[in-house]
């Protein structure tokens, strides 16, 4: 049973979500989980997202994008908005006492932008898993 949840959630769970509950599944203890979801239904993660995490030897094919719940709200230990641009449908407006990580949304961008924004992506989430530890270690 995971003692530690983490949500990420952005408009459509297409990208950038999908990229950090990857890297957190690769780099988390097992005793932490991890899920992603949206608050705009889409039906594909973005192929171009997809392309990149293949080339760093992650497959996320088989993913589909999440419509988020209060179960999910609910059960998560830690929420982290990846970063508004459609302000209709921005997380934020519906989940209470999120950190905001103001990532650029890699929907329309080309490979080597989305290669950026994954790096990113995958820097902080190592260093939000290194912080956690540190917590865990010293609480």
């Amino acid at each position: 049973m995971a003692t530690y949840t983490v949500l990420f959630v952005c408009v459509e769970n297409a990208g950038r979500s999908q990229m950090a509950e990857a890297f957190f599944r690769k780099y988390a203890p097992d005793d932490y989980d991890v899920a992603s979801a949206g608050t705009k239904h889409v039906s594909e993660i973005n192929p171009i997202v997809v392309k990149a995490m293949s080339q760093i030897g992650i497959d996320i094919s088989k993913q589909k994008p999440k419509e988020l719940s209060e179960d999910m709200i609910r059960d998560a230990t830690k929420i982290i908005n990846m970063g508004c641009m459609d302000k209709n449908f921005c997380p934020t407006l519906f989940i209470k006492k999120v950190e905001d990580w103001n990532i650029e949304d890699p929907k329309g961008k080309p490979l080597d932008k989305v290669e950026e924004i994954r790096n990113e992506i995958e820097n902080r989430v190592r260093e939000m898993i290194f912080g956690l530890s540190r917590e865990n270690k010293e609480g």
